[in-house]
């Protein structure tokens, strides 16, 4: 069983959980907990141990040299975090970690034990996915709960997907089994530029967290790093012209559907984001 730090006095805990691997598309749904254990300052107080879940040759340990100069092993694992965010009335359990390779129960059943342990009190995952979007519009994100008032109140459906999951949707499964409440948000990364990272995917997710805590959350540099991206993808497209004819045709399937990015609501809470940030600025 996984050892914890000795933590105390956690406040109404929420969990934000990313996973590495089939998870996560450009490394976006990492990038979003990377983020966050940066600017909330998070602390790992637990680690699972790589023995038991996952495969060397698949997932190897790496050699680099740590603060002090000397050579230091790093083996593939799951760490688990706390942190206070300043701009919440709550905690945050941060779980950054790569997809199982064997025993995914038992990795589930462990995770979920320590999230418990800690008082987690709403599982948060988050996802990313390759599709057809054009890189020039929002990033669709896509987002799913298992209880009505959750669905209610973050404008969300019940998951109607049918077919293969990660360990993304084992935790949201065995979340329904003990009751805990349960969001799963996913980004739609376009597929001609796959390689990570992606920031505004990061982004994309970061805004849904935000509609979920009903607070902004410091973004540091990911807005500039989204606008960069843009440009150089627009650049490799402009320097192919099957690029630019492929991409023009996603745009126009893509400006013609029904899009909940381009809906009333979805522009109020935009604005409505922009507003508080700009509050806490001044």
């Amino acid at each position: 069983m996984m050892e914890i730090e000795t933590v105390t006095g956690l406040v109404r805990p929420v969990v934000i959980a990313a996973f590495e691997g089939w998870n996560d598309a450009a490394e976006s749904a990492t990038g979003v907990v990377d983020h966050l254990m940066r600017v909330w300052n998070a602390k790992v107080v637990a680690a699972m141990d790589p023995e038991d879940y996952y495969d060397f040759q698949v997932n190897r340990p790496t050699v680099g040299i740590d603060d002090n100069g000397f050579r230091k092993l790093t083996w593939p694992s799951t760490h688990v975090a706390v942190a206070s965010p300043p701009e919440l009335d709550r905690d945050v359990i941060l779980i950054r970690g790569i997809e199982p390779n064997m025993r995914w129960r038992q990795f589930t059943e462990e995770l979920l034990t320590t999230v418990d342990e800690l008082g987690g009190e709403l599982l948060v995952t988050l996802g990313a996915l390759l599709s057809d979007s054009p890189h020039t519009r929002p990033i669709p994100v896509s987002g799913s709960a298992t209880e009505a008032d959750l669905l209610d109140r973050l404008s969300l459906e019940q998951s109607t997907y049918e077919g293969p999951t990660g360990i993304v949707g084992v935790l949201q499964e065995a979340c329904i089994r003990i009751d805990m409440p349960a969001v799963s948000y996913w980004a739609a990364v376009p597929h001609y530029v796959a390689q990570p990272p992606c920031p505004k995917a990061t982004l994309a997710l970061l805004g849904r967290l935000e509609d979920l805590f009903e607070v902004p959350i410091p973004l540091g540099d990911l807005p500039d790093e989204a606008r960069a991206w843009e440009r150089g993808v627009d650049e490799l497209a402009e320097e192919d012209e099957d690029i630019a004819e492929y991409v023009r045709s996603l745009e126009e399937s893509r400006d013609t559907a029904d899009l909940p990015e381009a809906s009333g609501e979805a522009i109020a809470r935009e604005f409505e984001r922009y507003l508080k940030r700009r509050g806490e600025d001044d």
